[in-house]
């Protein structure tokens, strides 16, 4: 059937919702359009209410839900856009599943990964209870093949299983810095074949960081007896960590302390792992679905609408809780800790947008102030609503004993309430900056749907452009040539103070932005430390040792090109100036 519908949007998005969202029929052909989608979100979600409020709660949530969703303010994850409403829908995106040093819990956490992914879930993993490779196997006489090697079953699996049917499976690969094999697991990215389906984070402690700085040694610790078997010189090893990083973009690194730190029933266990962008800590087997703000959509009279802002934190609080009960889970364990936490993640997405917006570079200390301010405005709005739902619902069950009932706070429907995600296909189809991120580039080209390429100028260039009664074919040629507008020293000084790019944006105020949102967010921040190809081993320990003494829960970096096949490059030189030909002429057509 047809796409048209009168919701508005960019050829990237309808055909991101046509592959992966719309429903089709038993022979494959699209039987839903962008508003009939919306429609079965905010119909399906809403259904949760019935038991507090019956049809007339149903009915007014269904509305309030719709409005959000098809006005681009608010979208949640993935799976629940796919799955809601449809028989059996699996609603969440983050899942940890545990993986214990035996056969059977090995064989078994494949066998859920694969169901997870068949839903639209995202898996991650802490392998740090394997033995070593080497070690002794009591029970055939023979030696351990260790943590990698098993991580590549878990590999191979993940790409003949499609998520959904509809994207590829993503995983978090976690192993503690003070496990025997760490050395090779910091190094196995450099094989460009080896786990290309999975992010890896290495673990470290406090004490490892603090190791670094005091150039002294630690132990590593042979999970299988619980007994040190050698000692490392700490800043030889996070020197490691820092060169493969920047060679290949992995391992990123994850604070564990920080994250038991906040972990909110310490009692029900520790922490250990991710999902695979990292910006969700979960105890084993438990999930959680997200949701995001679309900042962009909230500048009103030229400053953001901050009691929007508020209604949209409050909706998005309830409509999240609600993806909970709605949601079928693939494994009874899940559906247990999942229901007892009721963990959800509202965060935000379209911050550089807004920035733009409101006249504001992002690599100015009154955009990291904003920034902050709204997530502080958000996290309190967000706390208000899930203790006015424990109030109406009851409080997750498994608040007796957490910290939030220890600390004497009052009970609270949801474990955690919030969560910035990367927002990545949410962000295409809302046509916005993702996540917290700056802009990639002012022209780029975007990898999407398993490999196709779509050219893309960002919309507020343009339009600033055209304020300015600039003309798109002088200056779009010269902006596709390298993406950046800041090095165009004849634009108006405005326009290149607007425009800052992932490249121009310090290693200090990427990190300060991600650690102002950390400071107002209980689970944690995915944001990428972006690096210019000549970026150094140096910048990327400084962005290390930074997000570690800013508190940050984990950090990633990615210098741009050290990964084949990248979701977002810069078209070749020989194709700006055709480019610049096709953006011009469109615009022309846009503004008639």
């Amino acid at each position: 059937m047809s796409l048209q519908a009168p919701l508005s949007f960019r050829p990237i998005a309808l055909r991101v919702l046509e592959e992966r969202y719309l429903r089709r029929d038993p022979r494959g052909r699209v039987v839903e359009n962008p508003e009939e989608l919306f429609r079965r979100v905010a119909r399906g979600v809403a259904a949760a209410e019935a038991p507090y409020g019956g049809a007339k709660a149903v009915a007014r949530q269904t509305e309030a839900f719709h409005e959000a969703l098809t006005s681009l303010k608010f979208l949640p994850n993935t799976p629940t856009l796919m799955n809601a409403d449809i028989p059996g829908g699996q609603l969440a995106a983050c899942f940890v599943i545990p993986v214990q040093d035996d056969m059977r819990s090995i064989l078994e956490g494949v066998r859920d990964m694969a169901l997870i992914h068949q839903t639209g879930g995202g898996t991650g993993f802490s392998f740090t209870h394997l033995r070593p490779r080497g070690d002794q196997v009591r029970t055939t006489g023979q030696v351990a093949s260790g943590p990698l090697g098993f991580m590549r079953i878990y590999d191979v699996t993940t790409e003949v299983v499609k998520q959904g049917g509809r994207r590829r499976g993503a995983n978090m690969g976690i192993l503690n810095v003070d496990h025997p094999d760490i050395l090779e697991f910091i190094r196995v990215k450099a094989d460009l074949g080896m786990l290309t389906n999975f992010n890896l984070s290495v673990a470290v402690t406090d004490a490892f960081m603090e190791e670094v700085e005091k150039d002294g040694t630690y132990p590593l610790i042979n999970p299988r007896t619980g007994k040190e078997v050698k000692r490392l010189p700490a800043r030889e090893v996070f020197d490691l960590l820092c060169r493969y990083a920047l060679q290949t973009g992995d391992p990123g690194l994850v604070f564990l302390d920080a994250i038991n730190r906040a972990n909110p029933t310490p009692d029900l266990g520790p922490m250990e792992a991710t999902n695979p962008c990292g910006e969700q800590p979960l105890l084993p087997y438990e999930s959680c679905n997200l949701g995001s703000i679309n900042l962009a959509r909230l500048v009103k009279d030229g400053d953001l609408d901050w009691e929007e802002l508020d209604h949209l934190t409050r909706l998005g609080v309830i409509f999240l809780d609600d993806v909970i009960d709605q949601s079928h889970y693939p494994l009874p364990q899940i559906t247990g800790i999942t229901r007892g936490n009721r963990k959800i993640g509202l965060g935000v997405m379209g911050l550089a947008d807004l920035f733009i917006q409101l006249g504001l570079a992002y690599d100015s200390p009154e955009a990291l102030e904003l920034g902050e301010k709204v997530m502080a405005r958000i996290q309190a709005a967000a706390v208000s609503q899930t203790e006015a739902l424990a109030r109406e619902r009851g409080p997750f069950p498994n608040f007796q004993g957490s910290r939030w009932q220890q600390e004497g706070r009052p009970p609270r429907r949801n474990a955690t309430v919030t969560t910035v995600a990367p927002t990545g296909t949410i962000s295409i189809i809302a046509g916005t900056s993702s996540g917290i991120e700056p802009l990639f580039a002012v022209a780029y080209r975007r990898r999407a749907l398993e490999g196709e390429e779509f050219d893309e100028v960002q919309p507020l260039f343009l339009e600033k452009l055209r304020a300015l009664g600039l003309k798109e074919e002088e200056w779009l040629p010269q902006v596709l040539g390298s993406g950046r507008v800041r090095p165009l020293t004849d634009l108006p000084e405005e326009m290149r103070r607007l425009f800052p790019t992932a490249f121009e944006v310090s290693v200090d105020y990427q990190v300060k932005m991600q650690a102002g949102f950390q400071r107002h967010v209980e689970n944690a921040v995915s944001k990428t430390i972006n690096l210019a190809p000549e970026a150094t081993v140096q910048e990327v320990a400084r962005a290390f040792k930074l997000a570690h003494q800013m508190g940050l829960k984990g950090i990633t970096v990615y210098r741009y090109g050290s990964k084949p096949g990248q979701v977002l490059s810069l078209p070749p030189q020989a194709e700006a100036l055709t480019l610049a030909h096709e953006f011009a002429e469109e615009c022309r057509q846009c503004s008639v």
